[in-house]
């Protein structure tokens, strides 16, 4: 069974001061992030992004600026020795659907759970916003609640790895 860390992506991975990201021309790394993936990566941990994406919805941006950014994101990440196992992303907005896979839902955490057979007692998730800790919590998964735009490495990554 594979022990992964979850992540949001807006305000966890990468900056989210303007609030909807979709061009990697604006994506900006938040501290400590590509030095915490390394080092989660050495203590056998995998990497599953989990993200709300309601600009689709809003028509701020399309799936296909998502996908073209996740690939981006893939891309650079691999430059450094990171690999990510798969995006999840919810499209829904909560004004209108009830919908089963938006945070803090969980579908999307038991896709990844069924898919990857994902051992959930030694996984984490990592959010900014409390539905991100409430959805992962549905699946046993303990969660590490971080303020927006921190230094993930001091902000989650040792909890993790000293746990």
């Amino acid at each position: 069974m594979r022990k992964v860390v979850f992540f949001d992506r807006d305000g966890v991975i990468n900056n989210n001061e303007d609030y909807y990201i979709y061009q990697w021309e604006k994506f900006r790394f938040n501290e400590g992030v590509i030095e915490g993936l390394k080092k989660l990566a050495q203590h056998g941990y995998e990497f599953i992004i989990i993200s709300n994406q309601s600009g689709v919805f809003k028509n701020i941006y399309s799936i296909w600026d998502v996908e073209v950014l996740h690939n981006r994101l893939s891309e650079y990440l691999f430059d450094h020795g990171i690999s990510i196992l798969e995006y999840y992303y919810c499209v829904h907005h909560p004004e209108t659907t009830n919908c089963l896979c938006r945070k803090p839902q969980s579908l999307l955490f038991e896709k990844a759970i069924a898919r990857f057979n994902i051992d959930v007692q030694h996984s984490w998730m990592i959010g900014d916003q409390m539905r991100d800790i409430e959805a992962a919590k549905l699946c046993g998964i303990r969660g590490i609640l971080v303020e927006p735009n921190s230094n993930l490495l001091l902000s989650a990554v040792n909890k993790i790895i000293y746990e």
